[in-house]
């Protein structure tokens, strides 16, 4: 794949698929059913101050979005992750509203390498 995308780098993912065009469509397919879920969840724990639940997302959105090369997006979740787990709420919506940004941002390219598969 040589198209370059401005969100997701599907390098890691090329690799880990090494050539299996199947498994590659399902882990596009799985994270972009998991995208609007990760983000909706985020905002709802943002608005409901659930700091928990915020942590154990970002977390988890973490791991998706590092699997499709988002680096910048992974270390913004992180940081929130961190954040919410240590009660340092002064910066969270707007690390939030910026990774859920980035998150949705990604998927018009997702479905464009899918699409290209």
């Amino acid at each position: 794949m040589d198209k370059l995308f401005k969100h997701i780098h599907p390098n890691r993912i090329e690799e880990l698929a090494a050539g299996d065009t199947e498994f590659y469509l399902e882990i596009i397919d799985i994270f972009l059913i998991q995208i609007p879920d990760f983000t909706q969840k985020m905002k709802a724990a943002l608005q409901e101050e659930n700091w928990q639940v915020l942590a154990r997302e970002a977390h988890t959105a973490k791991s998706s979005a590092l699997t499709f090369g988002m680096e910048e997006t992974g270390a913004l979740l992180k940081e929130i992750q961190l954040l919410a787990e240590n009660n340092q709420l002064a910066t969270l919506p707007a690390l939030v509203n910026k990774a859920i940004e980035n998150l949705e941002a990604a998927i018009p390219e997702l479905q464009e390498l899918k699409n290209s598969l």
